[in-house]
Formats: C-alpha cells, sequence, structure tokens
C-alpha cells in the first residue's frame, strides 16, 4: 500500500498525518480568532502625598527667601485645597510660582490644581489665593476623548466611559500604545494617566 492509500485509509485521528496538521491547523485558528482584548484605563488622578512634598518643599524655600524675610507669608494644603497667604498680592503670586516648580518636579501636572484666575483677593491685611485639587474625568472631557479615539485612533480600538474614567480595549498591542501617543498628543483641561495596561 502506498504512503498516500496509507494516508487516505487513516482513521486514527491522533496518529493519521493528515488529520493531525489538520487538528494543529483548525486549533491555531480558534486561537487567532479568541485572541483576548488588551485594554487600559485612561484617569485622572493625583498622589496627595507627593501633592503634600511639593508644598512642604514650597514653604523650604519661601522661609529661607531674602524677599520673604520678616514677612507674613505661608502655604497650607487642606484636604482637597491649598491656600497661599501673603502681605502683597506679589508675593502670593512668588508662592504660586514657586509651588507651579516644585509640582512640576515631582512629576505632578499644574492641571491638577485649579487656582480659577490666579489672582489674589485681598482678606483682611492679608492676601490670599486658594487652588483645589481636581480628580477624575469630567463627563464632558470623557465624550471629548472618546470621540478623538473614534474620528482619529486606529480602527481596532474601542472606548467607553465608566464613571469618571475611559477604558480603552483593543486586540492590538501596537494600536492601543498609539493612541496613547494620540490622547498625550492632544490638548484637554485635565491631566490624563494611563494606567491598568493589560
Amino acid at each position: 500500500m502506498s504512503n498516500q492509500e496509507g494516508i487516505n485509509n487513516c482513521r486514527d485521528s491522533h496518529t493519521c498525518p493528515t488529520r493531525l496538521v489538520l487538528r494543529v491547523f483548525r486549533s491555531a485558528r480558534l486561537k487567532e480568532n479568541t485572541v483576548a482584548n488588551s485594554s487600559f484605563d485612561v484617569v485622572s488622578r493625583y498622589d496627595i502625598q507627593e501633592v503634600d512634598n511639593a508644598v512642604n518643599q514650597t514653604a523650604k524655600e519661601i522661609s529661607q527667601r531674602y524677599d520673604f524675610r520678616n514677612v507674613d507669608a505661608s502655604i497650607e494644603l487642606k484636604g482637597e485645597s491649598v491656600t497661599l497667604v501673603a502681605n502683597t498680592a506679589e508675593r502670593v503670586l512668588a508662592i504660586l510660582d514657586v509651588l507651579q516648580t516644585k509640582l512640576i518636579r515631582r512629576g505632578l501636572s499644574l492641571k491638577q490644581v485649579d487656582f480659577g484666575q490666579s489672582e489674589p483677593k485681598l482678606s483682611g491685611k492679608v492676601f490670599k489665593l486658594t487652588g483645589s485639587l481636581k480628580e477624575g474625568i469630567s463627563q464632558e472631557n470623557a465624550k471629548k476623548i472618546t470621540k478623538l479615539i473614534r474620528d482619529e485612533g486606529p480602527k481596532s480600538v474601542k472606548a467607553q466611559i465608566q464613571g469618571d474614567e475611559v477604558r480603552v480595549t483593543s486586540k492590538s498591542r501596537d494600536d492601543l500604545q498609539a493612541t496613547i501617543a494620540l490622547l498625550k498628543s492632544a490638548q484637554f483641561d485635565v491631566a490624563l494617566q494611563f494606567v491598568n495596561f493589560r
């Protein structure tokens, strides 16, 4: 009996070369069709410890500066608010400048502390400026993010709003990386981080 006849007459799927090849091929196709999606979450969070470190460093620097000597000036972090106090509006803005420098050096975005119009207000005999820490993506910004991904991102990528976060999924990790690059290059009024990549 020829090899071809042996293959054609083979009934044992575990030893028959042709059927074994077909089983491997079908198994590979099945795995290809059931590849799990990869994903990451777009969030807006801050590390309160890093904010506290930046505030403490700011307080230390202004206490040592010549132009703040014998001046009633301070910076305080309380809850989700940062308050700057000094005897003139100019000194309050100088404290703000130091704080922003410290925040950036600690890897924090200035978008995470909202000081409004950054205009110190007279309160009694001192000037004050209060900023609030911002966390979470608003529905408006979440919609902007999903629209940008839909309009300009890779076609394989899907985005879904989940509370104050956005879940981004795709079968292609390269497409997810391209989406992160797209979001980093966009101008949003909220600081974004990309977490839970899996």
